[in-house]
């Protein structure tokens, strides 16, 4: 009873403030990131500043929590009688040994720290990062956390991160090749696809999803059994993969009203007679496939 008169009432005390100060950081650094961003990124997507105000608030409140629950025992050891300076020298030299082995510790701490600061990714975009696509569930200075298409959570420590690919950082793009016959009216299929990204431009769903509606850019290439053609268009961030879906059943359906083939693998098999062959050339069975399209 005389101890806790004398400390306890302190070690609680200590507690106490050590825990107000976590809940305060958790209230009030949250409304100054944002502004703090919002100042920084002014004229950008809200989603955009949205993100990157989670990633820093959540990697700033778990840093300072770790800060303030170090600082609190330290200061509760030496209420409670435990000389500090021998623990920090303790754990001085543990902490040099401890670093010889703890080398690619440091390395995920400062690579985590120039991730941050540089804004390479944030919560919430998706990425391929040492060889994983995924949507970012989680970045603190120590590692990474993506969710793939299957569902699959992978944690990547942030030094083995050497590029660092952004699929939907601020903006992005539709990029679509469209194959169609030999035969096909090149100018026809370019008016028919463009005319498909217009409607889907005015359309109050779609348009909103998107920064320039999707136009032809080139013929992209000879193929086997078609002529690719190349389609471009940019998006909100995230949108790119819903507009493509949508774009793909938008042409194949106007394709099919204005007679246009999108090439399939398929076999020609003559027989007699081949169809065109000079003078009137013949033969037994003649066979020609053409390949994928």
């Amino acid at each position: 009873m005389h101890w806790f008169d004398d400390h306890g009432w302190k070690v609680l005390l200590i507690i106490a403030i050590a825990g107000a100060i976590y809940f305060v950081l958790r209230r009030l650094a949250p409304p100054i990131i944002r502004r703090a961003v919002s100042a920084q990124m002014r004229g950008q997507d809200d989603e955009e500043v949205k993100q990157r105000v989670d990633t820093l608030s959540s990697v700033i409140v778990n840093t300072a929590a770790v800060v303030v629950a170090i600082v609190a025992l330290f200061t509760i050891l030496d209420e409670v009688g435990v000389s500090i300076t021998a623990a920090l020298a303790g754990f001085g030299i543990a902490g040099i040994a401890i670093g010889f082995g703890a080398q690619s510790l440091v390395k995920d701490l400062i690579s985590g720290i120039f991730i941050l600061l540089e804004n390479q990714y944030a919560v919430g975009d998706w990425v391929k990062i040492a060889g994983v696509d995924g949507v970012v569930e989680q970045v603190n200075l120590r590692r990474t956390v993506l969710r793939d298409m299957d569902g699959t959570v992978h944690s990547i420590p942030n030094g083995e991160i050497t590029v660092a690919s952004n699929y939907t950082k601020e903006w992005s793009r539709v990029n679509l090749n469209v194959s169609v016959s030999y035969e096909a009216d090149l100018d026809h299929v370019i008016e028919v696809i463009n005319r498909i990204g217009k409607e889907m431009a005015d359309d109050p769903y779609w348009g909103s999803l998107m920064l320039t509606p999707p136009q032809v850019l080139r013929i992209d290439a000879f193929e086997d059994s078609g002529i690719a053609i190349k389609v471009l268009g940019d998006t909100k961030s995230t949108k790119q993969w819903e507009i493509t879906g949508e774009l793909r059943k938008r042409i194949k359906r106007a394709f099919d009203e204005e007679g246009i083939e999108i090439p399939w693998p398929h076999m020609k098999v003559y027989f007699g007679s081949r169809p065109g062959a000079a003078g009137g050339e013949r033969g037994g069975k003649a066979v020609k496939a053409s390949g994928d399209g």
